[in-house]
């Protein structure tokens, strides 16, 4: 695999920054904002290897919602939503 690119979220929970890229449900966590989101890359960057070797990587990225951009170099991206909000229910 050439490149990944992937959402990043961090949320403060407590004394702590959590990281999470949801499309993989991968999540880490740091001291710091750039912590966490180093974290996250590292524990990304390790399922993505895992995948590799056990041969998986493309089902994965594809069942997570993943494509393929083949030019210039192989790029996987995350799908683009036509809209996006948060909606809420109940009283």
């Amino acid at each position: 695999m050439r490149k990944l690119v992937f959402n990043s979220e961090i949320f403060k929970e407590e004394d702590l920054y959590v990281s999470l890229c949801a499309e993989l449900n991968v999540s880490s966590f740091g001291e710091t904002i750039e912590e966490a989101k180093e974290s996250l890359i590292e524990a990304v960057e390790a399922f993505i290897e895992e995948c590799e070797t056990m041969g998986t990587l493309e089902e994965v990225l594809e069942e997570a919602g993943f494509c393929r951009n083949l030019k210039p170099d192989e790029v996987w991206v995350p799908r683009e939503p036509i809209s996006e909000e948060r909606v809420a229910i109940g009283r």
